[in-house]
């Protein structure tokens, strides 16, 4: 991660993650480079960003090791992959997606669905405990170093 920004609250790991991805384009561009975008028009056409945000996003997603920019074989354009760090988010992203189908959405609209190789729809993420039962916020706590 080359830049360091000013951490919101530096011993808690969400607010550093949302520090580091936090905004909604950094998390869209995430997205959209999950499902194979790749170049800047990629990105621009399918959030719809506004070009200087999506520089400024873009940059920052390299400084922060979320994404790699190299230039294509071409010569001509500069192409965005994930770094490992940025494949890391993808729960992050399916646990937002899942909860945006359970909370943003009225019953019965439309809205995509991310579904597996057998084109069937992913199951809901569920939090285990080691143990392997299930947890939530009643069976969790936060234990401070």
């Amino acid at each position: 991660m080359g830049e360091n920004p000013a951490w919101t609250d530096p011993s808690c790991p969400v607010a550093r993650t949302l520090d580091l991805v936090g905004d909604r384009w950094s998390l869209l561009i995430v997205r959209d480079a999950m499902d194979g975008a790749r170049a800047f028009t990629d990105f621009q056409q399918r959030t719809g960003i506004a070009r200087n945000i999506l520089t400024d996003r873009l940059r920052r997603l390299v400084e922060r090791g979320v994404l790699d920019r190299q230039t294509a074989e071409s010569g001509k354009r500069q192409v965005y992959s994930l770094t490992p760090a940025g494949r890391d988010l993808f729960t992050v992203v399916v646990a937002l997606r899942q909860w945006g189908e359970r909370h943003a959405f009225s019953p019965g609209e439309d809205h995509s669905v991310l579904v597996d190789e057998a084109g069937q729809p992913v199951p809901r993420l569920k939090p285990v405990a080691a143990s392997g039962a299930a947890v939530d916020v009643e069976t969790t706590s936060v234990r401070k170093s």
